[in-house]
């Protein structure tokens, strides 16, 4: 195999293992920085033994052993020989997972725990942690489990990136500090930060529906992971509606991720995708899990309502027999509870789909006249859509051309783009 086959194979490896990885450490080593020091060299070990060894039959668990034996080198060099050998001594036999190495034996990776069958979602609940402000905790969870990056981050953040960097170190040296375990919190605990993690989970599963910028439109494994992490939560809290609703709503989401892409990775709008691509499993998965949210009561949460919203697309079996009317009525709801300028946006938009564009474009104008989503690239697109359809073509020109050029995107700049040029006048004959 070339070194360049390897070294794609180590990219692809590390982009869907990294978060794992990094978690698995995190729990052994309980130093946020000594993990990630620990996984780059287990990256970099990979990258100089796999070209001659070739790559083992299960690199994940490869890249975790050799990141355990890094480890042990570590404590072998420093006072805390005594206190972590045995433990580290100890994951090594004890795994599921086995990796091969050309010059020594096979090594096991972990799956000890008592609560939280997972890793990554024990670091979610200990990135979480209350010392951290709420914005800290969304971001290092993010950046550590979510594989994302500052940018990325800042981008979902709707924020400057300096300043996610810089959030991110604070929270490092705050877990340090605070010598915050690296362990499962109490029940009581965990109730206190739900709210956070519930966050972290959806805005990993928005950055893999609609990536804030690269070549692609979506990045499906995003979502899967978040997914994964969310099912296991629901079933981990099976008492709490608004962790089946959030639940929910990533199961009609996924259910669409096919649908999404035109044959050249574009976007394609909700409006215009084909429903027999939809898939069908997902759905029944996100009826499911919405029922369950439903039948424990109480007043419905920000992601109990987003997920009836998604219920009423997924009932759809065409654009025009969507149920605008209760769609904008659900967003009216969650206005109130999450009084946020995107909710409002998108309400606007199902205002619009409801009562007709002038509706819509009144609350677009009124999001824009208070200065709200400076920067934002969909509130331009959404106006530029509203003004197309009221037969306004050169201002609905004008914001398509100022959304294309705020998006990160490449293939969100490219159907603005043409879709601005479409608001051209026709010449005359």
């Amino acid at each position: 195999m070339t070194v360049p086959d390897v070294r794609r194979a180590v990219d692809t490896v590390w982009r869907l293992e990294s978060a794992r990885i990094i978690a698995g450490l995190a729990r052994i080593v309980r130093d946020l920085d000594l993990a990630e020091d620990l996984a780059q060299d287990a990256l970099v070990a990979a990258l100089r033994q796999w070209p001659e060894s070739g790559i083992p039959p299960n690199p994940g668990a490869w890249l975790m052993a050799t990141a355990k034996h890094q480890a042990i080198d570590r404590f072998r060099r420093d006072e805390r020989l005594q206190r972590n050998i045995s433990q580290l001594g100890h994951e090594l036999r004890v795994s599921q997972d086995t990796a091969v190495f050309a010059d020594g034996p096979e090594f096991d990776a972990v799956t000890d725990d008592d609560f939280v069958p997972d890793d990554l979602l024990r670091l979610m609940f200990v990135a979480c942690h209350p010392v951290l402000s709420t914005e800290s905790r969304v971001a290092l969870t993010l950046r550590l489990l979510g594989g994302l990056t500052t940018g990325e981050i800042a981008r979902a953040f709707l924020a400057a990136e300096p300043t996610i960097a810089q959030r991110i170190v604070r929270a490092k040296r705050t877990l340090a500090s605070e010598q915050v375990p690296f362990e499962v919190p109490p029940a009581g605990e965990r109730a206190e930060r739900m709210g956070s993690v519930l966050e972290v989970i959806y805005l990993i599963f928005n950055e893999g529906y609609t990536a804030t910028a690269g070549d692609n439109w979506a990045r499906p494994e995003l979502c899967y992971e978040a997914l994964r992490i969310g099912r296991m939560l629901a079933d981990l809290s099976p008492a709490d509606p608004e962790v089946h609703g959030l639940v929910a709503l990533m199961e009609l989401q996924s259910s669409r991720l096919r649908a999404r892409l035109g044959p050249s990775g574009e976007p394609v709008p909700l409006l215009e995708q084909n429903r027999g691509s939809w898939d069908q499993l997902l759905i029944r998965r996100g009826f499911a899990a919405l029922l369950r949210a439903e039948r424990l009561g109480g007043p419905p949460g920000s992601y109990v309502l987003q997920a009836a919203i998604a219920a009423c697309h997924a009932r759809a079996p065409t654009p025009q027999e969507t149920d605008w009317p209760r769609i904008a009525a659900l967003y009216e709801v969650l206005t109130v509870i999450e009084p946020t300028p995107v909710v409002e946006l998108n309400r606007a938009v199902a205002v619009a789909m409801a009562y007709g564009p002038a509706r819509g474009l009144e609350l677009v104008d009124e999001l824009r006249s208070r200065g709200e989503l400076p920067g934002y690239h969909l509130l331009p697109a959404v106006r530029g859509d509203l003004l197309a359809r009221l037969g306004r073509p050169a201002e609905a020109r004008g914001e398509l051309e100022r959304a294309a050029g705020l998006t990160r995107n490449e293939q969100e700049r490219s159907v603005l783009l043409r879709r601005a040029a479409e608001c051209l006048p026709r010449p005359r004959q």
